[in-house]
C-alpha cells in the first residue's frame, strides 16, 4: 500500500513538473530574437515556400527566433502554384531575401550575410 503510494506520489509530481515546463518553456524567447526582429525592422522581406527544405534549413538557423522573421509565404495551400503577393514581387526560387535597397538574394544564407545586408548585429 505505501509502495502504491509512494509510486503515483511521484507520478503526479512528475506531472506538476512537466506541466510547469511545458508552461514556462513556450514564453521563452531565442537567442536571434533581436536580429530576427532587426531585419524586419530594417525592411528585410523572406519569401519561401512551406514544402521547401531549403527555407526550412533557413528558418532553422533562427531556432526559436524564426517566427519573429519578416517570412511571407508564397505557395498555395495545395503546394501546386504561387500565391499572387509573389508573383507580383516576382519571386522566381526559394528563399529569396529581399532588403530595403531593392537588392535580393536566392538560396540559403548564413546569419552573417543577413547581418552584412542589413546592418543588424548578430550576438555574440
Amino acid at each position: 500500500m505505501k509502495k502504491n503510494t509512494l509510486v503515483w506520489g511521484i507520478a503526479g509530481l512528475a506531472v506538476i513538473i512537466l506541466i510547469g515546463w511545458l508552461i514556462v518553456t513556450p514564453g521563452k524567447g531565442g537567442k536571434l530574437d533581436a536580429f530576427a526582429t532587426c531585419l524586419k525592422d530594417q525592411g528585410a522581406k523572406f519569401y519561401g515556400a512551406f514544402w521547401c527544405p531549403h527555407c526550412q534549413a533557413q528558418k532553422a538557423l533562427f531556432g526559436r527566433s524564426a517566427k519573429l522573421l519578416p517570412y511571407i509565404e508564397c505557395s498555395t495551400p495545395n503546394g501546386n502554384s504561387q500565391n499572387q503577393v509573389c508573383n507580383d514581387a516576382k519571386i522566381e526560387s526559394y528563399p529569396t531575401w529581399e532588403f530595403s535597397d531593392a537588392t535580393r538574394l536566392t538560396g540559403e544564407q548564413t546569419l552573417a550575410e543577413l547581418s552584412s545586408k542589413t546592418s543588424c548585429v548578430l550576438p555574440e
